[in-house]
């Protein structure tokens, strides 16, 4: 079959066949695949171009907004200036509208007033001229004296407003000769100013008509400008139809609006620019003692615990003032007690455990004297002389764990870190541990270690964590396989060390690592380790700058992870093992939800590897999820969280650098 799962049909051989056969096409499949994958490219880079235009525009403003985000005086000030603009503006808006509505209402009151009281002579001075007979003669005197009696009305209605308006006379005939025939007006207005709407209206009504218009001039170098335009249908001195336009310039008008205009604009700008200067002050006031505060806060943080802020006045700001004095003196007398507390106990831990030494070496010589000849004793002091052995054994561990507590409570722990290679350590840690393995009837295994795992660290250390790790992965694994696991990867190594017993339960991996913490409260004080190997694990993985993390699920087992820098002055940024093992619970249940959906078939749940001595048993379907892991990294000021990246094939796990896992004893 091809590859993409598509068989040839017959009489082809694949795709090559296909276009062999079809000359110049090949297969439809093949033709809509092609198609599909080129409009699969074309819309990636879309994407991409969409991407990279976003960042560019994005990259010139992450300052800003940077800014904006971190200073509340800007926020403040400039919330005020866009709100006081908003204000400004409309009231603007508002007063320029009452302005221009008052101006208009008075001038068309005026015009009104002035084209009625023209109207009124124009007809009277018509009327009184037809009962006079009206002009006498041929038909080409009377228009004549008709044109004449027109030329002389506009000038006697036009000289009674010079600059103020300009009248205009109109034959009242069609279109085709209307505004060349007869027409006459004073000044240099254009007739054509006057629109066909009004023209038709004026014809079609009786009684003045008035619209808004354009006043245009015959000569061009005059702009145009606005005004009103007052008509009425009339009768001549002959008894013929006429239109009279009464055209009222509102340059005026249009100035005094401007003006108003512009004396908003210049007030309200200023207004704005003052507003935004009283809010700067007004902030600046209430800030700068936020600001001190935020200051002195991060110099006490840091250990500067005799800083204090300068308080003068009796305000609000003064008295919170004094409360935070007040506040970081208490605060640094009980840090002082603690510290000195602090100083106390591990200088008791430390004296106590140097003193038991001499006479621990006492018991123990008399001990094992006792010890040698338990044989000559009856059974019961016998098994009281190993007894005694063996709990002189646990004092001895018990006061080295404390002794090496001490030291790193003190600071006085030092790194002799050197190159090794991590296999000869994980070797040596197996070797000690195979005893105890075969009691337990468990197999240890080793994965990755074809290729040398080489880290700077300290070899002493290093084995200490480790052979705790692969005991209390022995001792709770219920007799099934333990897997230790190593991987190198850019700047980290990793050994992790895996283990299919009790496992643990929520929230136990934020406690695994507390000292003198059990997974059994109840479990006698007797049996186990000392409480404390996790503890000075977790400080030899801090020493070295690396991460000690823990995960489990109940009755899924646990693993537990040892990242350490390549070199002893490299940032860790992730690990090249994941902390969650691929087999644990809730991947298992993801790959099979992924190969339900890909094959429509049940999975069978895989067992643990290692053969039918220590299968992996299926866990029920309603167990509960796993606990989500955490980190533990070493030094804060070395630990760099980043998102996963893949480095050469491996993943790099990312883990956050605030997120402490807590101790494991068990």
């Amino acid at each position: 079959m091809p590859r993409g799962g598509v068989a040839p049909k017959p009489g082809e051989s694949g795709g090559r066949a296909g276009w062999a056969a079809g000359g110049v096409r090949g297969p439809a499949w093949l033709g809509r695949l092609l198609s599909g994958g080129r409009a699969g490219r074309d819309g990636q880079l879309g994407r991409l171009v969409v991407r990279l235009v976003v960042r560019w525009v994005r990259r010139p403003l992450l300052p800003a907004v940077r800014m904006w985000r971190r200073n509340i005086q800007l926020k403040v000030v400039v919330t005020t200036l866009l709100m006081s603009l908003g204000v400004v503006v409309l009231l603007g808006f508002v007063v320029v509208g009452q302005v221009r509505n008052g101006l208009l209402e008075a001038k068309n009151n005026a015009a009104a007033s002035q084209a009625a009281g023209g109207f009124a002579v124009a007809q009277e001075r018509a009327n009184a001229q037809m009962a006079t007979g009206g002009p006498d003669g041929s038909a080409a005197d009377r228009q004549k004296a008709t044109s004449s009696w027109r030329s002389d009305l506009v000038e006697q209605l036009a000289s009674g407003g010079q600059g103020a308006f300009s009248v205009v006379a109109l034959s009242a005939e069609s279109e085709n000769a209307g505004l060349n025939r007869g027409h006459r007006g004073s000044g240099p207005i254009d007739v054509a100013s006057i629109p066909e709407d009004l023209r038709s209206v004026v014809g079609q009504k009786t009684g003045p008509q008035k619209t808004y218009i354009r006043i245009t001039y015959k000569d061009p170098e005059h702009e145009p400008e606005p005004g009103l335009v007052v008509g009425q249908r009339l009768n001549d001195n002959d008894g013929n139809p006429y239109e009279l336009y009464y055209i009222f310039p509102l340059t005026q008008e249009e100035q005094s609006l401007n003006l108003v205009k512009g004396t908003l604009a210049t007030a309200g700008l200023f207004v704005v620019v003052l507003l935004g200067a009283i809010a700067w002050l007004v902030v600046r006031q209430v800030v700068t003692p936020v600001r001190m505060a935020a200051g002195i806060a991060e110099r006490l943080s840091v250990g500067r615990l005799q800083e204090r802020m300068k308080v003068t006045g009796e305000d609000d700001i003064a008295r919170l003032g004094e409360a935070f004095n007040k506040m970081a003196q208490h605060l640094q007398h009980k840090i002082q007690q603690l510290e000195e507390l602090s100083r106390m106990q591990r200088r008791f831990v430390s004296d106590v455990s140097h003193e038991l030494r001499t006479p621990l070496t006492t018991v123990r010589m008399a001990a094992d004297v006792i010890y040698e000849a338990r044989d000559d004793f009856d059974p019961v002091t016998a098994r009281s002389a190993e007894l005694l052995g063996d709990q002189l054994d646990r004092f001895e561990s018990l006061l080295a764990d404390l002794l090496e507590i001490s030291r790193f409570d003190a600071g006085a722990a030092a790194l002799e870190a050197e190159p090794i290679d991590l296999r000869e350590v994980v070797r040596r840690v197996i070797g000690g541990a195979e005893p105890l393995a075969e009691r337990k009837g468990t197999r240890i295994r080793v994965l990755g270690d074809e290729q040398p795992v080489v880290a700077e660290a300290d070899a002493r250390r290093v084995e200490r964590v480790l052979r705790n790790l692969v005991v209390n992965a022995v001792e709770h694994g219920e007799g099934r396989d333990v897997v230790v696991r190593m991987a190198s990867a850019g700047g980290a190594v990793a050994v992790a060390v895996r283990d299919y017993g009790v496992g643990l339960k929520p929230g136990e991996a934020t406690r695994v690592f507390s000292r003198f913490w059990r997974a059994d409260p109840a479990r006698a004080r007797t049996t186990g380790g000392t409480g404390l190997g996790l503890s000075i694990a977790v400080e030899d993985a801090r020493l070295h700058g690396g991460w000690l993390q823990a995960w489990g699920e109940p009755g899924g087992g646990s693993q537990f992870r040892l990242t350490l820098p390549r070199t002893a002055d490299e940032p860790l940024r992730g690990s090249p093992i994941p902390l969650e093992p691929e087999d644990s619970r809730r991947n298992r249940e993801r790959a099979a939800s992924v190969a339900r959906s890909n094959a429509g078939l049940l999975p069978s749940v895989p067992v643990q590897p290692g053969g039918s001595r220590s299968p992996l048993p299926a866990p029920p379907p309603t167990a509960p999820a796993g606990v989500d892991p955490t980190a533990l990294p070493g030094n804060g000021a070395r630990v760099v969280a980043r998102p996963a990246v893949e480095h050469r094939g491996s993943t790099l796990t990312s883990i956050p650098p605030d997120r402490e896992d807590p101790e494991r004893g068990r």
